[in-house]
């Protein structure tokens, strides 16, 4: 039985060296430049990798991964773990403009971690020296392109000792809600989430070998735990072809996932909620002609709330295109559960149900996330009371099993607040995952997170909701770039404020799109709206997940620091 994702890619380098791994479009485009790496290749360079590190004595040490979008990543993580080196993905600098808040995390980075190395590509290292004045910390640093290292490296590889205890990486969290903090993924970690996303969505054997190993198709970031525990490590696992491009090519033409999954036709692909909206705004007519969608399998739908409008509009728009509303695949998981926490079955469409106490219009309907995987407890509780709630109650969503990382690196106290945590009358430990929801019929329904929600006039409030019912009230809003949040308004208490970027061109609008987005929200949610602030495409923050950063928001509006499209609002 295999320890490790280090022994399941020397098994099938040995069993089957000449099939694809991962397949990169350079350019996005399905008809331009494609790099691919077979096994046979990917156990090599892994294994040089994992060689230069072990000959300069940094097993058991902190690597820290920058690479521009590409393959070479794939090797140096890999690298990593087959040296027993802890890999860190980070976030690659973007050339010498790089903001003030990305060298602050870069630099946060290495601290924490204690970083001995760093792996990248050229690129990225030379653009690394140019903020040498920025970056003091890289003179302590050995800094190594991973493509410089000869593949003869391999041949003086010496297996690690690993366990199942034995810490994989550090997945820094996004920092929606906090400062980042690294979250140790072992490797019995990875290889229990594997397990289980292998299981819930249908990876078998048999469909294997029905879609000839084409398993996914991503752009998601390999930096964030969705598009490198899914895409990248669940194709490894299984010895399947995954095929890959950049995040930002996605975004500057949405339907280049699309294009991709009809010339591939993988099993899986998806993305967070934003992803598929995107699609829904570039869905042309000529597009639409071109695709074919039938053999994709699971869209998985997860990393920030999933909308049933959402839903419902991307199986009315790409049903033609041969796109099954039974594909459709809301999952619910977090980087201090490696990855997958609950999810549904293929072929199974999405369950909706009113959450309690919500707006009770359909757009704001609950989306079910599935089940919890195999192996997995999760319970709805009442933190403050340590008590677990009945069926049906909206709680603090909390977790146990295999896959719940080992806590948080370096951080004791944290650790012990977040993944300690008990319930009266048990004696097994939770993780507290800072999210609101419910269950029905063993099904778990996200409301939330525990830090977003607002009370006003004694009702509670969940800001997706708002944010939601003013995205759907105007086209000119851009889908995702909504955030909702309450301040102190004195004597009335807390009120709501709406920011939501809006496109270029609609600022001789602003006035109607501000009334129309204050008429919705009354109508939707009985809610006076104190402020409506349209701001530039871009400048909402955001995680490096693309998360909405609801307190940095608050704060930015509270500082008069907001990116205001024409006359900004009085406040």
């Amino acid at each position: 039985m295999a320890r490790s994702l280090v022994d399941l890619l020397t098994t099938h380098a040995s069993q089957q060296p000449e099939r694809t791994a991962y397949r990169y479009l350079v350019t996005g485009d399905c008809d331009g430049e494609i790099q691919d790496i077979s096994y046979g290749r990917l156990a090599r360079r892994s294994r040089a990798v994992a060689a230069w590190l072990q000959e300069r004595g940094l097993a058991g040490s902190r690597a820290l991964l920058l690479y521009p979008p590409g393959l070479e990543f794939i090797s140096g993580y890999l690298g990593c773990l087959s040296a027993g080196v802890v890999a860190v993905p980070g976030v690659p600098p973007q050339g010498r403009s790089q903001n003030h808040r990305a060298l602050t995390r870069m630099k946060r980075l290495i601290a924490d971690a204690d970083a001995k190395v760093i792996l990248g590509g050229r690129e990225v290292l030379a653009t690394l020296a140019a903020q040498g004045e920025h970056l003091p910390e890289l003179d302590a640093i050995a800094c190594v392109a991973t493509e410089d290292i000869p593949d003869e490296a391999a041949d003086s590889w010496r297996e690690p000792d690993l366990t199942d205890d034995s810490v994989a990486f550090l997945q820094y969290t996004s920092g929606s809600t906090s400062a980042p903090r690294g979250v140790m993924v072992t490797h019995g970690n990875l290889l229990d989430n594997q397990r289980a996303i292998t299981e819930r969505m249908g990876h078998t054997p048999d469909t294997l070998a029905e879609y000839d190993h084409e398993l996914f198709v991503s752009w998601l970031p390999v930096y964030h735990d969705m598009g490198l525990i899914g895409p990248v490590l669940n194709t490894v696992h299984l010895g399947a072809t995954a095929t890959l491009f950049s995040p930002l090519h996605f975004l500057q033409r949405p339907a280049r996932w699309l294009t991709a999954l009809s010339r591939y036709r993988p099993h899986t692909s998806g993305g967070p909620n934003f992803a598929y909206e995107l699609c829904l705004k570039h869905a042309t007519p000529e597009l639409l002609d071109g695709l074919d969608l039938a053999r994709w399998k699971v869209a998985f739908n997860g990393a920030e709330p999933v909308r049933a409008a959402t839903l419902r509009r991307f199986t009315e728009t790409f049903g033609p295109a041969g796109f099954r509303h039974e594909a459709l695949y809301p999952c619910y998981g977090l980087a201090e559960a490696t990855l997958i926490v609950t999810g549904g079955s293929a072929d199974t469409p999405p369950t909706l149900a009113a959450a309690p106490g919500s707006s009770p219009h359909a757009g704001a309907a609950a989306v079910g996330s599935g089940r919890p995987i195999p192996g997995t407890t999760v319970v709805i509780a009442d933190a403050e009371r340590r008590e677990e709630l009945p069926e049906g109650e909206v709680g603090e969503i909390w977790v146990s099993g295999a896959s719940v990382a080992k806590g948080y690196w370096r951080n004791t106290l944290a650790t012990r607040e977040t993944f300690r945590a008990t319930l009266k009358d048990r004696t097994d430990r939770f993780l507290r995952t800072g999210d609101l929801g419910f269950l029905r019929e063993g099904e778990l329904f996200v409301t939330g997170r525990l830090k977003d929600l607002m009370v006003i006039d004694g009702r509670n409030h969940y800001p997706q909701d708002l944010e939601l019912s003013a995205e759907m009230s105007h086209g000119a809003l851009r889908p995702g770039c909504t955030a909702a949040f309450s301040v102190d308004g004195g004597a009335e208490g807390e009120q709501p404020v709406i920011v939501a970027e809006t496109a270029p061109d609609a600022a001789a609008d602003s006035e109607r799109i501000t009334e129309v987005i204050r008429s919705a929200i009354g109508e939707a949610h009985d809610l006076a709206v104190r402020d409506v602030v349209l701001v530039h495409p871009g400048t909402i923050p955001k995680t490096s997940s693309g998360k909405i950063q609801r307190h940095a928001s608050r704060a930015a509006y509270l500082a008069d620091a907001l990116a205001v499209v024409g006359a900004p609002a009085a406040r």
